[in-house]
């Protein structure tokens, strides 16, 4: 399970989440939409570790294990992953390497070529990317579109217990979200967590929430099914705000 409490978090003096709280358990999907500026991607990074953001409140644990003072390769060894919403560009590896060493690393072993191909060839196939994909360097030249579905390859085969997946769908176009889509559905199971950041409801038509909730000013403000997400599309973030 993960769970946040009154998670309250600065950057440069000014306030970004103040007070959010939020549980996910296994076999959830709980997607978080909201306008610009309303903290999603900032939860995200404080999630994964990122070092440029001060906690000053709140506490956030994953299966009982507070997190928030553990490095970002710690979480990761616990079993929690994060997909971004721009991914950097690294040249002088591959993903075929950068891939390797990462499972090597939080599985704590040392598989060889060889073998790490037998895990990461049926996840290639199942995201329809071809083999040559995994010689170029990290990222370099990627399209949005592929850039995004390399996030998504790496979720599949490193498998953590929960996916904080970062704006996954900005920059697809209608193919390359259904393949993410899919992606997405095929890591599900009982025992995994997804916490899916988006603005806009065209993803959830191909990955279905368990919860959606509207975040503002730093906090959830409104709760609901996947109901809520198509009536936002009609009514606006707006609405939310008066309503607050």
């Amino acid at each position: 399970m993960l769970e946040i409490k009154e998670l309250t978090v600065q950057i440069e003096g000014k306030k970004i989440l103040n007070n959010f709280s939020l549980c996910v358990k296994p076999f959830e999907i709980h997607a978080i939409m909201g306008p610009n500026g309303a903290g999603k991607s900032t939860l995200a990074k404080v999630l994964a570790g990122h070092p440029f953001y001060e906690v000053i409140g709140g506490t956030v644990s994953l299966d009982g294990v507070e997190i928030l003072e553990l490095d970002p390769e710690e979480r990761a060894k616990l079993g929690l992953f994060m997909s971004f919403q721009y991914p950097l560009e690294i040249r002088g590896i591959s993903n075929f390497e950068f891939l390797k060493h990462a499972y090597n690393s939080i599985y704590d072993v040392k598989l060889e070529n060889e073998e790490f191909k037998k895990i990461i060839d049926p996840v290639m196939e199942k995201m329809r990317i071809k083999p040559h994909f995994l010689d170029r360097d990290l990222n370099d030249g990627f399209s949005g579109g592929e850039k995004k579905r390399n996030e998504i390859l790496q979720m599949l085969v490193l498998q953590p217990k929960v996916a904080i997946l970062d704006e996954t769908d900005s920059g697809l176009d209608i193919d390359a979200l259904k393949i993410v889509g899919e992606g997405v559905n095929h890591f599900m199971n009982k025992e995994k967590m997804i916490v899916l950041i988006t603005h806009y409801q065209r993803l959830l038509n191909h990955i279905k929430p368990d919860f959606v909730h509207v975040m503002m000013d730093g906090k959830i403000v409104e709760s609901g099914g996947k109901e809520l997400a198509l009536e936002l599309e009609e009514r606006g973030y707006e609405a939310c705000s008066k309503s607050k």
